[in-house]
């Protein structure tokens, strides 16, 4: 079978195992075509272990029209790179996959433009993979049809090893009795202004809890120099992988606040699933795509909250650092949970997508 040509910004390290197994599953060869990322951590600079090739956006549709490929999947991320894909394939006549991340179409005057050309694609793709329930019926909304799930995922071995070392850190919390861990950019999508006002109406005094905001910078606008943001705060710079999964296994919750804005809603946040993967129990805004995709479940593995109330977020945060029996239950009910969200599920819905097509070589 010839290759399968799969059109995407970045390989970022999150995803390069998905890919790696995909690749081996359906002899895939991947275009990058870079352009902006809000992908949280640091870039990949190793060898990547599949076939891959940089490109323009503009060369994508000789590319995808070039005949070497029996399918072509087409993002929905970049100006030019999902019509020029398009393009290529349907002139080639080649099957056109959908691989879609949006459950809120952005409501920006340059997103506004680009809703009829995406709604397009939407009803026009042989099929359509989606990052989980949430996206597969908003697509679904929109014409989509042969809709596939392949779910988020991260490298669970890794989040779960059990090589940790203690949290060393300038104000560390250490008496703290119940933790609570944040981490992501300092953006107004990640909500957390909400967090820090719910923190600060929770009524928790020193060292019953404390909070640690990793990725928003050891002094960011709304803390004085030095680091400290008062209250049981601690804020810290991001960190490498090695040094998340320490701060993982030395905290009690998962704080993900995030808020719905103008230009952006929260397609998954895989900080969730590295965190069940430690036996975190997660507290989410619904605005988080874990939620709506299915992942986070209220009162099963965490609680879910109102986007942007910071009054139900402190009621959360004050319910989990009481309650440590709960904390417990929640916790462990993720760490089952996240067991199904595999690089190997993530790689069979790309191949259902694929059989449907008659163009899967693999046998699950």
């Amino acid at each position: 079978m010839k290759p399968v040509l799969f059109v995407t910004g970045h390989a970022p390290p999150d995803r390069i195992g998905a890919f790696a197994r995909l690749h081996e599953a359906e002899n895939v060869e991947f275009a990058l075509f870079g352009g902006r990322s809000k992908h949280g951590g640091a870039d990949f600079d190793g060898e990547l272990p599949f076939p891959h090739r940089h490109v323009r956006p503009r060369t994508l549709e000789a590319l995808a029209a070039s005949g070497r490929y029996r399918a072509v999947v087409c993002p929905t991320g970049g100006r030019v790179a999902p019509l020029a894909t398009w393009a290529g394939a349907r002139r080639a006549r080649v099957p056109l996959i959908l691989w879609a991340s949006l459950w809120a179409h952005p409501r920006s005057a340059a997103h506004t433009l680009s809703y009829l050309a995406l709604r397009r694609l939407y009803r026009s793709a042989d099929a359509v993979v989606t990052y989980g329930s949430h996206v597969s019926a908003y697509v679904s909304a929109r014409g989509a049809r042969n809709v596939h799930i392949a779910p988020q995922a991260v490298d669970n071995d890794f989040w779960r090893a059990p090589e940790i070392a203690p949290a060393h850190y300038p104000a560390w919390p250490a008496q703290a009795k119940t933790k609570f861990l944040f981490v992501g950019r300092p953006a107004r999508e990640k909500g957390v202004r909400v967090l820090i006002e719910a923190w600060r109406t929770t009524g928790l005094p020193a060292p019953t809890a404390a909070l640690v905001l990793v990725g928003v910078g050891s002094s960011p606008p709304w803390v004085p120099a030095g680091g400290a943001a008062g209250d049981g705060v601690l804020c810290m710079d991001p960190v490498a992988p090695r040094e998340l999964r320490n701060l993982y296994a030395a905290c009690d919750v998962l704080v993900v606040p995030s808020i719905p804005t103008v230009t952006f809603r929260e397609p998954w946040g895989l900080v969730v699933n590295e965190a069940m993967n430690r036996g975190l129990p997660v507290i989410a805004s619904d605005a988080v795509g874990a939620v709506g995709g299915g992942l986070v479940r209220d009162g099963r593995n965490g609680l879910v909250v109102a986007a942007g109330e910071p009054g139900a977020l402190a009621e959360a945060i004050r319910r989990l650092a009481t309650e440590p029996a709960l904390r417990a239950r929640l916790g462990e009910a993720g760490a089952e949970d996240v067991c199904a969200f595999t690089y190997d599920a993530w790689a069979k819905g790309f191949s259902g997508a694929l059989a449907t097509l008659g163009l899967s070589r693999e046998r699950w």
